[in-house]
């Protein structure tokens, strides 16, 4: 294969990247805000209480397990660049995986970009091909979610089936039928296509020159790359055992905190189940599921039978356990990296 150098990062507007960070924080922080109005003063000293009396070897476990998960996310991202005859370090792999997270905290959708800037520096990967592969593994970890989504559904129809047919599922039937709704809906959508498509048939030759449209087209080519090297993995039966073992540790690294509280250790799999798929919604709207996700949790447990307050306590102590474990591994890795001296990485 020839040798392609590596390319620079895409460039990133500072302003709109601030502007996105603070948005997405504000919405973190004004849920935290919401979840802790509602509690009485009973209610927040029972928190306090169930901070002090939880079984924290769990939350040890559960911090190895994320550990663990992240390294095997190494070694699956790995297999991506074979095909194309790049063999990265499992060292820097690592590094760029938990430096890539620990942006994430920070600037959402900033550590994807991060970590495939720091393959193109120490490993010669090209951003572009590294790029591809990392889309190409956020929609293999979507296929994931949804069909986790679905057995949560299924397995969990007495509970979550109930809330779901109370609460969300009426509320968009009584939309979708809405006779003006609808045809609101209808029109805007023809026109909307129409106006795209005649704008883009007038500008297609501008466009195509453009700046942006090249960076696009570039993107679009090194995510081709990504699909095909995901077609041409030398060890599928390997890269499908990583991707089982990786979501496997993810339910696991929350299950076991049920066992922090005696409430909860009771509880079966299948509300660690709801928990870990409805808990990962709140992690895919706010930076690091700030917020959001303690309180989905709480809301989630609470369908189980479990109080408001150690619902809460307990998606605290996991989503502290998770960012924590981010937060450390990745500023290490971040200071480990400035050691680092550029490698090849072709094979």
């Amino acid at each position: 294969m020839i040798e392609i150098p590596a390319e620079e990062t895409p460039r990133t507007n500072p302003a709109a990247t601030f502007i996105k960070f603070s948005l997405f924080l504000g919405l973190g922080i004004f849920i935290i805000w919401l979840s802790l109005r509602g509690l009485t003063p009973l209610e927040r000293s029972q928190i306090l209480h169930s901070f002090r009396i939880a079984n924290y070897n769990w939350v040890i476990l559960t911090i190895v397990m994320g550990v663990f998960s992240h390294i095997l996310r190494s070694l699956r991202w790995m297999l991506f660049f074979e095909p194309m005859g790049y063999k990265p370090s499992l060292k820097n792999t690592f590094f760029a995986v938990m430096v890539g997270y620990f942006a994430n905290l920070a600037f959402p959708r900033l550590g994807e970009v991060t970590r495939c800037g720091i393959l193109a520096r120490y490993e010669n990967i090209p951003f572009n091909k590294s790029f591809g592969t990392v889309i190409t593994e956020r929609a293999i970890d979507m296929i994931f979610f949804i069909l986790l989504f679905f057995l949560m559904i299924i397995t969990q129809a007495g509970t979550i089936g109930h809330y779901l047919n109370s609460n969300i599922y009426p509320k968009l039937a009584e939309k979708f039928q809405n006779p003006i709704f609808s045809s609101v809906f209808i029109i805007t959508g023809v026109i909307l296509v129409i106006v795209v498509f005649t704008f883009l048939f007038l500008m297609r030759k501008k466009i195509a020159t453009s700046k942006f449209f090249l960076k696009v087209k570039k993107l679009i080519l090194g995510f081709w790359e990504g699909l095909k090297s995901l077609s041409q993995i030398r060890k599928p039966g390997l890269f499908i055992f990583y991707s089982v073992t990786i979501w496997g540790l993810y339910f696991f690294m929350l299950y076991v905190c049920f066992f922090c509280f005696a409430d909860t250790s009771t509880l079966s799999p299948g509300a660690g189940l709801s928990s870990l798929v409805l808990g990962s919604v709140g992690i895919m709207v706010t930076p690091g599921g700030i917020g959001l996700y303690p309180a989905i949790i709480q809301e989630t447990l609470m369908l189980y039978g479990i109080s408001r307050p150690t619902g809460l306590a307990l998606g605290w102590i996991a989503w502290t356990a998770q960012t924590g474990m981010i937060l450390l591994i990745g500023g290490i890795s971040l200071i480990l990296l400035s050691f680092n001296k550029k490698t090849n990485g072709k094979t």
